[in-house]
């Protein structure tokens, strides 16, 4: 019997490694990993029939590995990755070994600096209803997607087709060699590693080049980074044999947007024009319209994207409020010890952009809640070079919780001049909490005393790229 092939993971438990490892084992390989720390994906995994090691060392390498696949965000020195090297074994990075199945299907890649895992998501998820059975690789969990119960990052498809997010994140998406794709924005990201936006602009229009011959490119014209690079994308367009089609909700018909509108599920002026560059493509693709949108009613969100996680119960010791009502002006003073109950909802922007527009898709869902947003940033280079546009990203929210700053391994050393301390003084009516073992007291002050100066209703939005989503179960949990 021939020897199943063997591939190793360093880095398993990051959202786009571990769907890869499901792909390989899909393919009957025998799949092994490593990562730094326990988490909820590489318990999945494990329950995958994954080997998982937490720690990173060379003896996790087995004898007879054909291939390693790591983390674009594991160092050079690391001695899994150093242990391969010496042995002369089959290294790819993540990226890398990505363009390669790029090569061996009919690829729909989704990029842009925002909305990349909505817009995936929608799109596989109408090709899926429309019977194209594609191969799913997203950088978020699919409730749609099992297993594990609570969703996947990853399907495999019986077809030719592959759908997946293309990360921009040091131009990991040139490796990809789509037939079909989407950008929806052009925004300043990832400058620790572009350095400039102009590098930005440039990595995407080569993105644009790597084309197959024949493919389709759906952009926004409404975002104007993207449409000022109009003339140099159609002049590659044109030299590659691919077309362009620009989608726009300021310019469609208001007939079809009042038609997305009225089936969209998830709120905010983002995701209507995520949906519209699925529809547009989907058009194309001659998809019937009944199964876009009926894919749009159903599509609720995905992990940690407008996510629901539940109720936090807070007392309030200081006056007499029954589950976060008054019952009589008579009631509010002598009801003792009452309770509210806060909806919490779970969401991963992290970029001022990606804030402003989620922030306001909350807005738009709760226009008379007090919206206390607690957010973490994420990594302090990012927090250093967009200052002055994190300041301004949190206008909808009604109370701001400041947490320190996620700082990524290898990547990281955080500014005085520019931490979260300093974020919150600079906008003013921030709290900022040094300690995330303080952050339940924190938020019972601000909801009782909120709500003894002006009755409202609460609505709690943890917000960042980070370990907040650790904080949201502590919070529920305990």
């Amino acid at each position: 019997m021939e020897r199943r092939r063997i591939v190793h993971f360093i880095g398993i438990g990051g959202i786009g490694m571990s769907a890869l490892a499901r792909w390989f084992l899909a393919r009957k390989w025998a799949v092994f990993g490593s990562d730094t720390t326990e988490g909820k994906i590489t318990l999945d995994l494990k329950k995958q029939g994954l080997k998982v090691k937490i720690g990173h060392k060379k003896g996790n390498l087995r004898p007879k590995t054909d291939l390693v696949i790591y983390n674009s965000a594991i160092l050079r020195d690391n001695p899994e990755l150093k242990e391969a090297r010496r042995r002369d074994i089959a290294i790819f990075s993540f990226s890398e070994a990505l363009g390669e199945l790029t090569r061996h299907y009919e690829t729909f890649a989704i990029a842009g600096a925002h909305g990349k895992s909505t817009t995936t998501s929608l799109l596989a998820l109408v090709l899926l209803r429309a019977r194209w059975d594609p191969t799913i690789i997203v950088g978020t969990k699919l409730k749609e997607l099992t297993p594990p119960a609570d969703g996947s990052n990853f399907r495999m498809g019986r077809s030719n087709y592959l759908v997946l997010e293309a990360d921009e994140w040091k131009a990991a998406f040139l490796h990809y060699s789509p037939t079909y794709a989407i950008i929806t924005n052009i925004d300043k990201e990832h400058l620790d590693f572009y350095k400039n936006f102009s590098n930005i602009k440039k990595t995407f229009l080569k993105f644009v080049g790597n084309m197959r011959p024949r493919g389709v490119l759906v952009a926004n014209h409404d975002n104007n980074n993207l449409y000022a690079l109009r003339s140099q994308i159609q002049k590659i367009v044109k030299a590659r044999h691919t077309k362009v089609i620009w989608y726009s909700v300021d310019q469609s018909s208001p007939a079809l947007i009042a038609k997305l509108k009225k089936n969209i599920s998830i709120p905010g002026a983002h995701n209507l024009s995520n949906a519209l560059a699925v529809y547009t493509l989907a058009r194309h693709l001659n998809v019937n319209e009944k199964i876009i949108f009926s894919v749009l009613k159903s599509y609720h969100g995905a992990w940690r994207r407008f996510e629901y996680r539940g109720e936090l119960r807070i007392r309030n010791k200081e006056s007499g409020i029954r589950d976060g009502k008054l019952k009589t002006k008579r009631d509010s003073a002598v009801i003792p010890n009452s309770r509210f109950l806060i909806p919490v909802y779970d969401d991963y922007a992290h970029h001022p952009t990606e804030i402003a527009a989620t922030l306001g898709a909350f807005r738009e869902k709760f226009p008379r809640a007090h919206l206390i947003c607690v957010f973490q940033p994420h990594q302090a280079k990012r927090l250093k070079l967009l200052f002055k546009e994190f300041t301004r990203a949190f206008k909808d929210a009604d109370t701001l919780v400041l947490l320190p700053v996620y700082k990524v391994a290898g990547r990281d050393k955080e500014s005085p001049r520019y931490n979260s301390r300093a974020l919150a003084k600079k906008i003013g009516n921030a709290v900022y909490v040094g300690n995330t073992k303080k952050l339940p007291k924190v938020l019972e002050k601000i909801v009782t005393k909120t709500y003894n100066l002006k009755p409202a209703h609460f609505v709690l939005v943890m917000m960042g790229a980070g370990t907040i989503v650790e904080e949201t179960d502590k919070l529920l949990h305990e």
